[in-house]
């Protein structure tokens, strides 16, 4: 079904068509016209199914641009989720002139205080810190007519439902609630009778996850590893048309700025491109002057693109499920395709989440020594002199070309040639790839091996412990969030979290620095 059918403004429907949407999926088709026609929706569906324009269409239709108070508020379990959704919904409505905000643990509070004068109407936030600026007053949610809980399942599982009981609290009586979630589990259907009223059920099947058309390898290294690793594997794999996903936009911009710098055909695609920006390295990718596309899972949502032959995953995604979107990208129409996934040990629990998930095992795959790299690009290179010889001419050169054969015999030739192709001398530039927040650890998981229980492993089990995945901070130095442990989980033995120790549900950071401020950030240099 086409949005125009969905009854939707016109000013909509231009920013679908900007953002390049075409027709609605199942649960946008489903729920659209029962948001827009004020009811409370439950909506079932599987990450990666275009739930955020389901509940993000209808929202920035009803904003009354001359009321400066917030009008929805969008609750997320995590930071990049948060993001994620403020980002599109701007984009969506940048026609409308709404104002968008978004608030998370682990940033500056002042900053987002300041950015919250700009009364917007609509606000997204991780739990944590939305009560933060609840309670500081720095948000007021008294206006607020519609209610949306992402990935319900999700804060469930790490623990926010207090929170989530608590934000419902301030809300207006009188107010729509959408609630969305992957899976359904008790607590989750008693939000919904306890906070909603006569909500309907939308589920939506989900799609087969993964295809026998895509051969699905994980490589395990340390993280400061993950780049050279990738690199070299690219030049044994030669791909012809890939797809790298990272986690964050930074994440995004130093990777595509370090695989130019050793020699490739690469552009990064992520939130913060303008529309003009993105249509053209889309259309690099799309006629292959381009060949790696590197990209946020936000960015590459609805990329179409043929004859995408692999897809990297430098950044193991925090869903099971969007793990299946991103290697949906290739594998399309009968072709083969390859997946592979970078893992530091600390991340085998989500790598073991994501078989549980597909019912399928991922193949380890050895990386390639630099050796093996520098045979493959030289390999790669052959191609390239065979496609040089058959469009040069010859005779436009003579004088040069005798000189040449007179001083050198063709094996030198042959393998200068070689070698300016393969480009070997950019195989070692130094790349800086900055140390991203890890990713918590999962509920029942064990980063350390490979085998073991797999039960628990994966996040939806409905649970009410767990740990929260974006640390949150308050005030200075007071910490509140999401790494604090909640609800009937919480556990009460020592454990290690990146650079946290916890206790009894708190936690301290051990590399803060002397003021108090935020977390410092950790640059690697990948070495060869």
């Amino acid at each position: 079904m086409k949005f125009s059918e969905l009854g939707l403004s016109q000013d909509i429907l231009d920013a679908i068509t900007t953002h390049g949407y075409v027709e609605a999926t199942p649960i946008q088709e489903k729920t659209i016209p029962l948001t827009l026609a004020g009811r409370d929706v439950i909506g079932q569906a599987q990450t990666g199914t275009g739930k955020t324009a389901a509940f993000g269409l209808p929202i920035l239709e009803h904003i009354d641009l001359n009321n400066k108070n917030i009008q929805a508020l969008i609750v997320s379990p995590t930071r990049e989720l948060a993001i994620q959704t403020a980002e599109e919904l701007k984009k969506l409505g940048r026609d409308k002139r709404v104002d968008v905000q978004v608030v998370f643990g682990g940033a500056d509070i002042r900053r987002q205080i300041q950015n919250l004068k700009s009364h917007p109407q609509i606000l997204v936030g991780t739990p944590g810190r939305l009560l933060d600026h609840i309670n500081r007053k720095t948000v007021k949610i008294d206006n607020v007519r519609t209610l949306v809980l992402d990935e319900a399942d999700e804060m469930l599982n790490m623990g926010f439902l207090d929170d989530i009981e608590a934000i419902i609290s301030k809300t207006p009586a009188e107010r729509q609630t959408l609630l969305f979630s992957a899976t359904m589990p008790p607590a989750i259907k008693r939000i919904g009778v306890k906070f909603m009223t006569n909500p309907e059920h939308i589920q939506i099947e989900a799609k087969e996850l993964t295809t026998d058309l895509v051969d699905q390898y994980f490589v395990r290294m340390r993280e400061n590893e993950k780049f050279d690793t990738m690199t070299r594997i690219f030049d044994v794999q030669a791909p012809k048309l890939a797809i790298v996903f990272g986690r964050t936009k930074r994440r995004v911009e130093e990777l595509s700025r370090g695989l130019e710098a050793r020699g490739y055909h690469a552009a990064g695609l992520h939130g913060d491109l303008t529309q003009q920006m993105r249509s053209r390295v889309l259309a690099q990718f799309k006629s292959h002057e381009i060949n790696i596309l590197v990209a946020t899972d936000v960015a590459a949502r609805g990329l179409d693109v043929k004859d995408v032959s692999h897809v990297y995953n430098f950044d193991i995604p925090q869903d099971p499920e969007s793990y299946v979107h991103r290697i949906g990208r290739t594998g399309r129409a009968g072709a083969k395709g390859v997946s592979v996934t970078f893992v530091a040990p600390n991340e085998m629990d989500y790598l073991r989440a994501v078989e549980d998930l597909t019912k399928k095992r991922m193949t380890p795959l050895e990386p390639a020594s630099l050796k093996d790299a520098r045979i493959g690009k030289i390999n790669n290179a052959a191609g390239e002199v065979a496609k040089l010889i058959d469009t040069t001419e010859v005779s436009e050169i003579q004088s040069q070309v005798d000189a040449l054969t007179a001083k050198y015999s063709a094996e030198q030739l042959a393998a200068a040639v070689l070698s300016s192709v393969a480009d070997l001398e950019k195989q070692n530039t130094p790349v800086e790839i900055t140390r991203e927040r890890p990713l918590p650890r999962r509920k029942g998981g064990n980063g350390g091996s490979r085998g073991g229980s797999r039960n628990g492993g994966g996040r939806r089990n409905g649970g009410g412990g767990g740990y929260r995945g974006n640390r949150e901070r308050r005030g200075n130095g007071d910490t509140r969030g999401n790494d604090r442990r909640r609800g009937s989980g919480a556990a009460s033995s020592e454990r290690r979290f990146g650079d946290y120790k916890r206790r009894d549900g708190r936690s301290t950071e051990s590399r803060r620095n002397s003021s108090g401020g935020s977390r410092r950030e950790f640059t690697v240099r990948e070495k060869d």
